[in-house]
């Protein structure tokens, strides 16, 4: 095969969801040719030298100095910390220079549309967007090193991944210095202690795994809450515009640049985004036994909701898997659903879609009537502010990521 013909059609996107929105949504023919996927492949040899750096920073002074410094920047900006350290100088310039092309009309109507679906977005978030990434067995590594995703730490993860997506997807909130901006670049510090602790792993195959928590590695995960997600949230009927899909995805360009994605590799538009999972599908979306441990310990997190309430909770826990799983099986596909050991109810899997037939007919209904729409905004809102509340009541949220810091040391 020469370096300009197309590559064939990746596994990951022949079944399921993912084939039915890719002939109804992606833009023609969105195949990568070899020498694309090449120069693509480039970046799995590349972290984020920034948030490297700081973290060197952190080993080199006293303990907790480093990270003091950094949430002082973090709060009121690098010129409120006297004579900073080149390095947290150079991560917190770059952070506080808003790019020329971002809009913040067009990222709080991004966050608008997807606030307006309440918390129907859970269900994208969970059940494809984590569930999906388990499929990148490269990706898992990090996850299955540090010992933070597995077992019974899986349900504190999917909690802080809920916690983060409400923060980051809050109007306004990415302004300098607001929770979304801050949420995002803690989270990019936290992805640079675990590569540090990685790179320090005698065991760590390079060969076979790339660097840890790459430039790839990071954008793939970028794609499973911008293009997937929306994916996914039409799939259950929800109905965007134009206009909607694309501020979502201009919200999470700007998210994927506050997190350390090079702006070479950065998906300015849907388009963009379809080409780019495709060539991801082709070389990252390729699940081993870890990507099954993982997901074994989703469900299992699903499962939990039922504990401590008797016959009743093991109706519920029941139910939670099994609209989870279908959710997943559903968009992923029969053999990455198989491969991932999720359950395979017909049942549910006919709730599922008779909810989503439910939902096209009302989203339907609100795009004809004046006013529905900031309606829904608001119920959205108010259902997201009640929901983090109640994480907030029965989990311990630590936005500053603290843990995850100290397990990677």
């Amino acid at each position: 095969m020469s370096g300009d013909e197309r590559l064939p059609e990746p596994d990951f996107l022949r079944t399921g969801g993912f084939r039915l929105a890719t002939l109804l949504y992606a833009p023609g023919d969105v195949r990568g040719t070899r020498r694309q996927l090449d120069s693509l492949r480039e970046y799995a040899q590349l972290g984020d030298p920034l948030a490297d750096d700081v973290v060197a920073l952190f080993e080199r002074l006293p303990p907790g100095e480093g990270r003091a410094l950094f949430e002082r920047a973090l709060t009121d900006g690098i010129d409120a910390v006297p004579n900073p350290p080149a390095e947290l100088d150079a991560f917190f310039r770059h952070a506080e220079a808003t790019p020329y092309w971002v809009d913040h009309a067009r990222l709080d109507a991004g966050a608008r549309a997807i606030v307006r679906t309440g918390l129907l977005g859970l269900f994208p978030l969970g059940d494809m967007a984590l569930m999906g990434g388990y499929l990148s067995s490269r990706a898992t590594k990090p996850l299955i090193g540090t010992g933070a995703l597995v077992e019974d730490l899986a349900a504190k993860r999917l909690v802080e991944t809920t916690h983060w997506w409400l923060d980051v997807t809050t109007p306004g909130a990415l302004r300098t210095h607001e929770p979304g901006y801050a949420a995002a670049l803690r989270v990019r510090l936290v992805h640079a202690h675990v590569r540090a602790a990685m790179n320090r792993r005698p065991d760590w195959d390079y060969d076979a795994w790339d660097r840890p928590i790459n430039q790839l590695q990071t954008v793939g995960t970028l794609l499973l809450f911008s293009l997937v997600y929306v994916l996914g949230m039409q799939l259950l009927g929800v109905r965007y515009t134009d206009d909607e899909r694309a501020d979502i995805h201009h919200l999470w360009r700007y998210i994927g640049r506050l997190m350390g994605i090079a702006d070479g590799l950065l998906p300015a538009t849907e388009d963009d985004s379809w080409r780019l999972l495709w060539l991801l599908a082709t070389s990252e979306f390729i699940p081993d036994d870890d990507s099954k441990r993982l997901a074994a310990a989703l469900l299992a997190t699903h499962e939990g909701v039922g504990q401590g309430r008797g016959a009743a909770g093991k109706v519920l826990a029941y139910t939670s898997v099994r609209l989870h799983g279908s959710v997943s099986r559903l968009v992923l596909g029969k053999d990455n659903a198989d491969f991932l050991g999720l359950p395979n109810d017909p049942v549910a899997q006919g709730a599922v879609l008779a909810g989503a037939a439910v939902n096209f007919a009302a989203e339907s209904a609100r795009r004809l009537v004046p006013g529905a729409t900031a309606a829904a905004e608001r119920i959205g809102e108010l259902g997201r502010k009640q929901y983090q509340r109640r994480l907030g009541s029965l989990f311990r949220i630590d936005r500053t990521y603290a843990r995850h810091m100290r397990t990677a040391a």
